[in-house]
């Protein structure tokens, strides 16, 4: 098993090598930092970014907004999907709802948040409304795969609806929610990103983004999308992680 886990990380670690390479190439094709520019030089700029002034402040803001969104969503997403998963007439209804919200283009919404809420509100929103059908759905769908025996012999028994989700639906839900959990945090980052570059708040990583595209300041550009590919990472590492306690806890 160790060696399988060492093999896997000289696999990925040489998989980041081959991408670093490319850019490296790519970097010297394009021979321009207003175009492409160096590895070395955008991971020093990455750097410098991260002892800047208001570093703190302006990814603290974007977290506290992915935070905000991830948590609304989440506890909506598992009492609605709960409700949905034991109830068809109430999935029923449900249903066209996550549709239209997962089918309705990212764009749209922001255009349409920026018209209704303040701008700190805008990516907030958009958290919301991406990361909440990944939850939703994911609960909805572990609810169906419970142990069916297991249910209608509570209901011979008549054993209490409340204890039968507390004993029977949430053990079978788990995995499901911290997979809807993963894959909405994943998507949900990159929308409030977007949210932040077009709503444009005061601080967040992605008005800094803008700025720094205006200007043509494409190191800048990349390094922020970097700190924040490394902020959605770590966040789906606790995500895993506390998943990983809870399945050893079951």
């Amino acid at each position: 098993m160790k060696r399988l886990l060492s093999k896997t990380k000289i696999i990925s670690a040489i998989s980041v090598l081959l991408l670093l390479c490319l850019w490296k190439v790519a970097s010297l094709i394009y021979n321009s930092d207003l175009i492409l520019p160096s590895p070395e030089s955008t991971i020093l700029t990455t750097l410098k970014l991260l002892f800047s002034k208001n570093f703190l402040l302006v990814v603290g803001a974007t977290m506290l907004r992915g935070i905000l969104g991830f948590v609304i969503s989440f506890i909506l997403g598992i009492l609605l999907g709960i409700l949905a998963g034991t109830n068809r007439s109430f999935e029923a209804f449900l249903n066209p709802i996550l549709v239209t919200i997962r089918s309705t283009p990212v764009i749209s919404l922001i255009l349409l948040a920026l018209i209704w809420f303040k701008v700190d509100f805008v990516a907030i929103f958009i958290a919301f409304l991406t990361m909440f059908p990944f939850i939703c759905t994911n609960v909805i769908d572990g609810i169906k795969n419970a142990d069916r025996d297991l249910i209608e012999m509570a209901k011979v028994y008549k054993v209490n609806h409340t204890k039968i989700i507390k004993e029977v639906y949430l053990p079978a839900i788990t995995p499901f929610i911290f997979s809807g959990a993963s894959s909405a945090m994943g998507f949900g980052w990159r929308a409030i990103i977007i949210g932040e570059v077009l709503s444009q708040p005061q601080f967040g990583i992605g008005t800094l983004m803008q700025s720094a595209q205006t200007y043509l300041l494409v190191k800048e550009v990349i390094a922020w999308t970097i700190i924040a590919i490394l902020i959605s990472s770590v966040f789906e590492l606790i995500i895993r992680k506390i998943e990983k306690a809870v399945i050893i806890w079951k």
